[in-house]
């Protein structure tokens, strides 16, 4: 009888794990090259060309989906009274910190405003020590985001320091009204980056097309069924190799016992 681990059989096993693992792992490979360039687009959008942030998103507007992770550009004037501390926020080589915000007006100096990230600084800074905005108009450029709100609860409303970008905390603190949005810096403002203020990092990237990558995850999926069908191909082989073995010593063993009870 022909078992399955049969050295007669070790040829196909080989074979089969052979094909299988190759049309797996060739599929793996175009499944992380789907990923790759889907990750790769998402950052592109956000260096594409930066457009007047009055363009996207006006003050009573809410966020435009189109809007996320979008360069803008405005000149305006900071509001140092809504300076804060944003914590949990993760630094670029991934130290834990807070971001440094601060609203700006859209506009003149009576307009309605939007909270700017300025940068980010390690946990524990003490916002009294950090650089106050510049005064008068500056021109600024950066990337919109949504506002955000999960409902963490502030430990201590009366600090400087909040959970979360929420423009309802904000609002408090600031004669003007806000944007329904907030927008991260490029780059910290020269008396930011002398006080050792870095850049800050996007919470939320925009979603890649649909059809970004396409090809590749088809490609993932031909090479996934290519090994599901050669791993059945085994099956069927092995199946009938060990069946037809069976039977042919079963026959065998029948034709014996006939000239067995032939003999006189």
């Amino acid at each position: 009888m022909v078992r399955w681990w049969s050295m007669r059989l070790w040829g196909a096993h080989l074979l089969g794990l052979v094909c299988v693992s190759v049309a797996v792992g060739m599929g793996a490979w175009q499944y992380d090259a789907w990923q790759a360039r889907r990750d790769a687009e998402r950052v592109d959008l956000t260096h594409a060309e930066p457009v007047a942030m009055t363009d996207l998103i006006g003050p009573d507007d809410p966020f435009p989906t189109a809007g996320l992770g979008r360069p803008v550009e405005l000149r305006g004037t900071f509001l140092p009274e809504g300076t804060v501390l944003v914590s949990g926020r993760t630094g670029a080589k991934g130290a834990d910190g807070d971001w440094l915000v601060t609203p700006i007006t859209v506009g003149d100096a009576d307009a309605p405003a939007v909270p700017v990230v300025r940068g980010w600084v390690p946990a524990g800074t003490d916002l009294a020590s950090l650089p106050a905005p510049p005064t008068g108009e500056v021109d600024l450029l950066g990337w919109l985001q949504p506002p955000e709100g999960s409902g963490q609860a502030d430990d201590d409303p009366r600090d400087d320091v909040l959970p979360e970008l929420r423009i309802a905390d904000l609002v408090q603190r600031v004669d003007q009204d806000l944007y329904g949005a907030y927008v991260v810096a490029e780059e910290p403002l020269a008396a930011d980056a002398a006080a050792g203020v870095d850049g800050a990092t996007l919470d939320q990237l925009p979603e890649a097309s649909r059809f970004t990558g396409l090809r590749n995850i088809l490609y993932a999926i031909e090479w996934w069924v290519f090994a599901a069908f050669a791993a059945f191909l085994w099956f069927r082989y092995v199946r009938d190799a060990t069946s037809e073995r069976d039977l042919e010593e079963a026959d065998a063993e029948a034709g014996e016992d006939a000239v067995v009870r032939s003999d006189p």
